[in-house]
Formats: C-alpha cells, sequence, structure tokens
C-alpha cells in the first residue's frame, strides 16, 4: 500500500518550484519508486496486490491545492495503466480516494472552518482513517480478487 500525502493550500501561482517538486516527489514518485521495487518479486511470485492511497481531489480538482490535486489525479492515472500491464502477472493494482478524513493534515481547520467542511459532505460525518483502513483491507482481500484497476471513493458522497 503506498499511502504518503503532502500539500500546500495557496494560489498555484503562490506555490514555489521547489514545493510544487517536493508534492510530486512525496505524492507520486513515492508510490511509483515503491511499486518498482516491490513489482520483480510479485511477478516472480505470479500475485501480488498494489493500493494506492488517491484522494477526490485527484478526482475533481481543488482550487488552492491544484498541485496536490495533479500529483493524486497522476497516482490514480498510474492505478489504471500499471493495472493493465501487470494483470497478465495476476497482480491486481487499485486505488483508494478518501475525501475529508479526521488526520494530522486536517487538524489545521478552525471549528468553523469543520463545520462548513461537514455541510458539504451528504453524509453529515467526518472520515476516519478506519474507513479508509477498511476500504484497503477489502481491496487487498481474495473478496476482492476480480477487481483491478479501480479507484474507490471514500468520501461520504462529497463526490458522487
Amino acid at each position: 500500500m503506498n499511502n504518503a500525502g503532502v500539500s500546500e493550500i495557496d494560489l498555484f501561482t503562490h506555490i514555489s518550484d521547489e514545493k510544487a517538486t517536493e508534492i510530486m516527489q512525496i505524492n507520486l514518485m513515492g508510490a511509483m519508486n515503491c511499486a518498482r521495487a516491490a513489482l520483480p518479486s510479485m511477478i516472480n511470485h505470479k500475485s501480488g496486490c498494489i493500493i494506492n492511497i488517491s484522494s477526490m481531489w485527484g478526482q475533481v480538482g481543488a482550487s488552492c491545492e491544484v498541485d496536490y490535486s495533479a500529483s493524486k489525479a497522476g497516482l490514480i492515472g498510474f492505478t489504471k495503466a500499471l493495472a493493465k500491464e501487470v494483470a497478465p502477472s495476476g497482480i491486481r493494482v487499485n486505488c483508494v480516494a478518501p475525501g475529508f478524513i479526521m488526520t494530522e493534515m486536517n487538524k489545521r481547520f478552525s471549528d468553523e472552518d469543520l463545520e462548513l467542511i461537514r455541510a458539504d459532505i451528504p453524509l453529515g460525518i467526518f472520515g476516519q482513517p478506519r474507513h479508509v483502513a477498511d476500504s484497503v483491507a477489502f481491496l487487498a482481500s481474495t473478496q476482492a480478487e476480480y477487481i483491478t484497476g479501480q479507484v474507490l471513493a471514500v468520501n461520504g458522497g462529497m463526490v458522487i
């Protein structure tokens, strides 16, 4: 499972080249490098499962998080392309695209901001890390043995 993410909330034109490169290196290239390292053994054993953690912003884009959105969209494209490439070797590649999950990354929001965000979530609750973990566990299980190249949205209905 590839689960790394950094973001910088600001206007696209205010993000430095260094920060943009860092976001791409961690969010996209980190997952690609891990998969590249793990695949030879998986291919040799003719089995395996790679699960990438993207974001709902990788599906629809977010204003003031353009670089983050682009990196997570790239992860979705990577997931789909790699799934096609390694499926003949018995390897599945899928992606989970979380919405607003109560993690360290989101603790910077004020109570007022959190209530505004909650109002945008149709289920009316914040996602918890266990919601993502349960999705990953499902995709890694034999219950998902016929699923590859897919994006599972775990976002309380924010992106449908």
